[in-house]
């Protein structure tokens, strides 16, 4: 036999047949001033919200806080990395180069706000670690899991008098009106967050969690038939290949191997050679010209210089090379540049992998706007 003196009183509920009548119980509930209280359906119903008279969330100034957190802790994290842990100058970007910072920063904040978000709401409108409800296994919530709705009047609220609340609910034509009451031994857990049964189970589920982890990526995977992924008939970049006699696995193309729908150019190692056999195929645009600024900005200025002066951006790091505004270089033919940018000079390594092949006939024109424009003849001027 319970006893009623262990107990003490939750709330009311009442239960309704259709969507409409517990949408008029939810308007005269909120009418008469009830504010604490829920309504509990099978499926969503259109315009509860509304008669429930809901207040916004205030879980999205969490998620706010959360998401403005993941973006100055991600910018700020990128910021020191690029300025003071690793100050390098990669494809001729700046050291702090924001565009770059966008897509990293915004999945942080999306990962913050919503994770965090989600934590909030657990632990601070749920009540973690506490994992009871007093609705939970009770008539009332069987029914309206399946056919019924149902609305429920906590005891907490201002206005509540348990007779006065059941009598109101069977105005409204409630049926099965019924209180529910809550035993303090077994209906609520009482679970508090550094409860040692709390902190036991934590650590047993963290144990079984990196126990099954360790097994499945470092065993498992390694047992027939899972195993099969790793022994495939492949190479990986920079592998070492028994296969071939120099025992590289990543191969070049062969000599002579001409790409489809591309005919090369005639090259020789020869500076004359290239002069006489190279000519710029292309016209010289303003699209040509931007183009050819944008590679060069990107491949040559972190060496050369934005104006091609010889001024190298790295900050000592190499050898600054010649200026590209000298004699020498402007009385060079633009097939004999196309040839020192595709194999490079000196120090100066070739770009023919990195850049394509009418990108470095752009970059030859925009050579040539840097000379003209720092050279000015007399007959530009007119």
């Amino acid at each position: 036999m319970i006893n009623m003196q262990s107990q003490h009183l939750y709330g009311i509920t009442a239960l309704f047949n259709t969507p409409d009548e517990i949408i008029h119980a939810a308007n005269e509930v909120s009418a008469k001033g009830f504010t604490r209280f829920d309504v509990n359906t099978p499926y969503p119903i259109h315009g509860m919200d509304k008669a429930m008279r809901l207040k916004n969330s205030k879980l999205g100034f969490f998620a706010l806080a959360f998401g403005i957190f993941g973006t100055i802790a991600s910018v700020g994290l990128m910021s020191w990395v690029t300025l003071v842990a690793y100050p390098l100058v990669i494809g001729g970007k700046p050291f702090w180069s924001w565009p770059a910072f966008v897509p990293v920063a915004f999945e942080v904040t999306v990962l913050l706000a919503s994770v965090l978000s989600v934590l909030a709401m657990i632990v601070i409108y749920f009540k973690f670690p506490n994992n009871a409800h007093p609705l939970h296994d009770t008539t009332y919530m069987k029914r309206v899991s399946t056919d019924a709705f149902g609305i429920c009047i906590e005891a907490k609220d201002p206005l509540f008098d348990e007779q006065m609340v059941t009598e109101f609910l069977k105005s409204l034509g409630g049926k099965d009106i019924s209180p529910i009451r809550i035993e303090d031994s077994s209906r609520v857990l009482g679970i508090k967050l550094f409860d040692p049964k709390f902190i036991f189970i934590l650590i047993i589920i963290a144990a079984l969690s990196s126990g099954t982890t360790y097994f499945v990526f470092n065993k498992l995977l390694y047992m027939e038939p899972f195993n099969w992924m790793s022994k495939q008939n492949k190479l990986k970049p920079q592998a070492k290949s028994n296969f071939f006699k120099d025992h590289t696995g990543m191969r070049l193309p062969v000599e002579g191997t001409v790409a489809r729908n591309n005919f090369p150019h005639v090259q020789t190692g020869s500076m004359d050679s290239t002069g006489i056999y190279l000519h710029n195929p292309l016209e010289v645009t303003d699209k040509v010209l931007e183009e050819g600024k944008s590679s060069y900005r990107i491949f040559c200025s972190p060496c050369h210089g934005n104006f091609g002066r010889g001024d190298s951006r790295l900050r000592g790091q190499f050898p600054n090379p010649p200026t590209l505004h000298s004699d020498k270089v402007r009385n060079l033919t633009d097939g004999q540049i196309y040839n020192i940018i595709s194999n490079g000079q000196n120090v100066m390594p070739g770009y023919d992998l990195q850049i394509p092949r009418e990108n470095r006939w752009k970059i030859v024109h925009y050579i040539r706007a840097l000379q003209r424009a720092q050279n000015v003849s007399e007959k530009d001027m007119k």
